[in-house]
């Protein structure tokens, strides 16, 4: 789209670049693609469909809400990449959503066929013999209907509040007079099961919605239904966290409140199961404050949480050839669980590579540390946990024990927030030491610092990750972790626990790269001394492996770096602000995009060729948020044998032709055909995870 105020030269004169938002709903595509994908086990195309509208439901509270609050604003707001207005965005979004919203009716449609032969069908009162519809009335009048609260709109009863994401019947109602009422009733409860099972057809099941909508007739028996459809909205939870920060004010509590105000704000899309008359639409809208381009008519489930109950169900009929096949982390290879794992650690490195392996032994460090005599302090950074967390109990357990425990919660970890409020007072009342952030600044790293009094002093050892602190993910996203006795390492560690605890950030590091003032300027000097490399002539590279690229100063500075002839290779998981293997631009980069089983979350950042190569993992993406608006942190891996083994993995990944995609110039994602037999670079790591714990 153009914008109807003229652009300057410099903001029109980079073809290579991307709308972040028009990105990202084309990794959420391929997301899609995958619940279509004849060749994903049957069963886990359901989890890709579910995921898919998770994804989309979580982009329009937060990005869509965040373009229409700038909308919103008395001056124009511009994105850095093509330049569109907040407008502009959202109006593409739109049309782009409608778009897949019927591929998503298609996909829907494909797999719900390919079901029935395998004894599964979700139907419709059409479907029904009278004998079944009767069963089903039954049903209705005891187990669901005296659990709902149908609300006829008046002046003695206004428009209800409608929750979040929740399910609720509208109707049109006509009295015996003429005049019409709107209904709404709420359909997501806990009382009653969403699946209902069909007692005459064996795998035959009926969503609960359906079934409300179907007899609400039987709910205002004084009225007439002219109309009626299931809707549902999604709103805005695009709070700022940022002005709460007061000397007066109790953060965590002003967090609370924060958190609360989010449940009430102004919805960003209402999605409807039926078409209606524009009266009706009209009125909805006007109650329910969404604008009208922003609803959608949809010819699936308003959500699809549902299929991981059809999943249960095909599991139970032991149908395991319709599910990928099971993996379980291994054990590394690096370390002997039988034995103590500090001395281990003292002797080497070692690099954890999840979910291929487990977390199990930084878990069972933790524990050591935390009933080790020499171990005087515990310090770490925590934005996303699981439930009940071993790795809190292991925190709780050491300052129990009377080491010092310091904590950074981050208490803005986005949808995370109440969760780590309760992590942060169970960590409190154990004793830890809780800090929650710094002003200005996520606390987005994943740092561990764990200290001991030695005859020598003071030793460190640290661990160091590219992933949260959470045994759930770490078994579904691919994740690395460093657990080093390096001093330098563990000093610099020190150091930015020191700046946390003073409410600063790090100002200068030599081994670390820490955000956000000693990460985005070292990343622009690497690529820098491979420019120079290249304009001598000589051999030079950089391999990138992120989840997403939006950091203009970074894109600009691989641009001139490939114009210059440095070889580019980069893995891209989601948003990518930059096209590559444009002539004149691009054309020395490639980059492919991995959507697989687990999803890609690591990062890795390679420069140089092998005789002279610098390797990193780290937690931050090329964004601005997190270059720098975050702290965060990239760890070098100093241990030849842990390079050899990240350049492996990532050159597998590279060629991975089934599910990797290559992004191409007219950014579009391609299909790639690069080995004989295609490469499936998750199953590459899983297998050889499972041979090296059998040596």
């Amino acid at each position: 789209m153009k914008s109807t105020e003229k652009k300057t030269e410099k903001e029109a004169r980079i073809p290579c670049m991307m709308n972040r938002e028009l990105s990202w709903l084309k990794f959420n595509e391929r997301v899609l693609n995958e619940a279509g994908n004849p060749r994903v086990p049957l069963a886990e195309r359901l989890t890709f469909a579910a995921i898919y509208q998770s994804n989309l439901d979580e982009f329009y509270r937060v990005r869509v809400g965040t373009l229409m609050d700038q909308m919103e604003s008395s001056e124009v707001v511009r994105e850095n990449k093509t330049n569109m207005t907040s407008e502009e965005q959202v109006k593409a979004i739109l049309k782009v959503t409608r778009e897949l919203d019927r591929k998503k009716e298609r996909i829907y449609e494909q797999l719900m066929g390919e079901l029935e032969p395998k004894g599964i069908r979700l139907i419709n009162f059409n479907k029904l013999s009278a004998e079944e519809g009767k069963l089903l009335e039954a049903y209705f009048d005891h187990e669901i209907a005296p659990y709902l609260s149908a609300n006829i709109v008046s002046k003695q009863q206004p428009f209800p509040f409608l929750k979040n994401k929740d399910i609720y019947a509208a109707a049109l109602l006509e009295t015996k007079g003429g005049k019409t009422r709107m209904a709404i009733i709420p359909c997501s409860n806990n009382v009653f099961k969403r699946l209902i099972d069909i007692p005459t057809r064996k795998g035959t099941f009926m969503l609960s919605e359906e079934l409300i909508l179907h007899f609400l007739p039987k709910l205002f028996e004084n009225y007439v239904v002219k109309e009626k459809s299931l809707l549902r909205i999604t709103r805005n939870a695009d709070i700022d966290t940022e002005t709460i920060y007061d000397e007066d004010l109790d953060y965590r509590e002003a967090m609370e409140n924060l958190i609360k105000q989010r449940k009430r704000m102004n919805p960003v899309r209402m999605e409807l199961s039926r078409e209606l008359d524009k009266k009706m639409i009209s009125s909805l809208c006007k109650n329910i404050k969404v604008k009208k381009d922003h609803v959608f008519q949809s010819g699936v489930p308003l959500d699809m949480s549902f299929v991981f109950a059809l999943q249960s169900y095909l599991k139970s009929t032991g149908q395991e050839e319709l599910f990928y096949q099971r993996r379980t982390p291994r054990m590394t290879p690096e370390l002997d669980e039988k034995r103590r794992l500090i001395p281990q650690i003292l002797e080497k490195d070692v690099l954890l590579s999840y979910p291929f392996e487990s977390i199990r032994p930084f878990i069972k460090l933790l524990d050591e540390a935390a009933k080790d005599d020499t171990v005087v302090s515990i310090k770490m950074t925590l934005y996303r946990l699981a439930d009940k967390s071993q790795i809190v109990d292991a925190l709780v357990e050491a300052a129990e024990n009377g080491k010092e425990v310091v904590v950074l919660v981050e208490l803005r970890a986005r949808f995370d927030e109440e969760s780590n409020i309760e992590y942060s007072r169970k960590l409190e009342e154990a004793g830890c030491r809780v800090i929650y952030g710094l002003n200005g600044y996520k606390v987005h790293s994943k740092l561990c610092l764990i200290s001991r009094k030695t005859e020598n002093g003071i030793s460190y050892i640290t661990q160091i990750g590219t992933g949260n602190y959470n045994e759930k993910t770490s078994a579904l996203y691919t994740d690395l972790s460093l657990i080093t006795a390096n001093q330098e390492i563990g000093a610099e560690a020190a150091e930015v626990f020191a700046a946390l605890l003073k409410g600063e950030t790090v100002e200068k590091t030599d081994l670390l790269l820490v955000a956000p003032k000693c990460l985005q300027n070292r990343v622009l000097d690497m690529i820098d001394e491979e420019i120079e490399h290249a304009k001598r002539g000589e051999e030079s590279y950089i391999g990138i492996k992120i989840n997403s690229l939006t950091d203009k100063t970074i894109i600009e500075k691989l641009v001139e770096a490939s114009q210059a002839g440095v070889k580019i290779e980069m893995i891209v998981r989601g948003i990518c602000c930059l096209i590559p293997e444009v002539k004149g631009y691009t054309e020395n980069i490639k980059i492919v995009s991995i959507v697989g089983r687990f999803l890609e979350h690591s990062r890795i950042y390679r420069f140089g060729t092998k005789e002279r190569e610098k390797v990193y993992i780290a937690s931050a993406d090329f964004m601005t948020r997190n270059t720098i608006r975050r702290v965060e942190v990239a760890a070098p891996i100093l241990d030849a044998r842990q390079r050899e083994r990240l350049d492996w993995m990532f050159e597998t990944m590279m060629q991975d032709d089934e599910k990797g995609k290559r992004l191409t110039a007219k950014g579009n994602y391609a299909d790639q055909s690069l080995n004989d037999v295609k490469l499936n670079s998750q199953e590459v790591f899983y297998a050889a995870a499972y041979r090296n714990a059998e040596k």
